[in-house]
């Protein structure tokens, strides 16, 4: 039988750098200091003001088209986990399948937040199991830069600007995905809020707009945290029991990109290495549903990842949601 796998991955990121002494030195109340220690982050990229969350996706998804060897005619769905969309109505799904010129795709914008991408994987899955379809893109695509308030220092110095894609078929060549698992708590969504610009704002409003509340929000950030942390070892814990692992046989974690110390807490508790997580949070920040996905690309095309291992992506995001995905490269 045909398993599902993924034929090939890509990312982009702007070219834009911004360093944590360039926020310092715009204003910002911290230090270099204080944001490479509480959040492992050293620099983030930032998209210009012409740039589009599809305009992202599309770089991603052509090198991921790319590495697979086909073209965009081939693709059955796009489906693009993004909390940044272009436009509330077109999809971001709808205006990359236009730039991509993919006109068969059936697509679709999914919102998980930072599980965004491990979340359209999992949906993939399904269509891929039940024979709708055969090939499809999944992108996980961000302009987080743009939902920030810059005064705000525990929280604006944690984001950046990107987009990761991954072609998943089912076939016989290429990574298998082994397995996903996705979880909700809507209970406790409102830890992580980006209020405005939905119904409960409407219409927008200069009220709106000076209450702040179309600015990205962490609420409770300690409890987030801790709660972030115990359910990132709980999906990787998931993955390894449903493929029958052990945890220390996983041979890389790649995770969303939270926080330095979350992983710190993570390798202290569950005894994984540090040398296993593969992190590009400290050159791009958290980049939200896009971030796990450019550290899988990045990690295939600098040969960390060698054929044969197995790679573990556990997520959380606001929701809250969480879950993880097993490959076998």
């Amino acid at each position: 039988m045909e398993k599902l796998r993924i034929i090939g991955t890509g990312s982009h990121v702007p070219p834009r750098i911004v360093t944590n002494d360039e926020l310092v030195q715009g204003g910002l109340d911290t230090s270099d200091e204080w944001i490479t220690k509480r959040t492992g982050v050293r620099e983030r990229r930032i998209a210009d003001p012409t740039t589009t969350t599809s305009d992202l996706a599309c770089e991603a998804s052509r090198k991921a088209l790319e590495m697979a060897g086909i073209s965009a005619t081939e693709i059955d769905m796009i489906i693009v986990g993004t909390v940044t969309p272009d436009t509330c109505c077109p999809s971001t799904a709808n205006w990359l399948q236009a730039k991509l010129d993919a006109p068969r795709a059936v697509t679709f914008d999914l919102t998980a937040a930072c599980s965004g991408f491990v979340f359209g994987l999992n949906v993939a899955e399904q269509y891929l199991k039940c024979g709708t379809f055969r090939t499809i893109l999944v992108v996980g695509a961000e302009i987080m830069t743009r939902t920030l308030d810059w005064n705000d220092r525990g929280c604006c110095v944690l984001w950046g600007d990107g987009a990761g894609a991954a072609i998943v078929t089912v076939g016989n060549t290429g990574a298998e995905l082994l397995s996903t698992h996705i979880h909700s708590d809507g209970a406790n969504g409102r830890n992580i809020l980006l209020p405005g610009g939905g119904s409960s704002t409407t219409p927008i409003s200069h009220e709106s707009v000076d209450a702040q509340r179309h600015h990205l929000r962490l609420i409770e950030g300690n409890l987030t945290f801790r709660v972030a942390v115990r359910r990132f070892m709980d999906s990787i814990i998931e993955e390894a029991n449903h493929n029958n692992m052990a945890v220390d046989a996983i041979d890389w974690i790649i995770p969303h990109q939270a926080n330095i110390r979350m992983f710190q807490n993570i390798s202290q508790t569950m005894n994984i290495p540090m040398e296993k997580f593969y992190l590009t949070l400290q050159k791009y920040g958290n980049i939200s549903a896009a971030s796990c996905a450019i550290a899988l690309d990045e990690a295939v095309r600098d040969g960390s990842i060698r054929k044969g291992q197995t790679i573990c992506m556990p997520v959380f995001g606001g929701g809250l949601t969480w879950g993880g995905a097993m490959i076998r490269w």
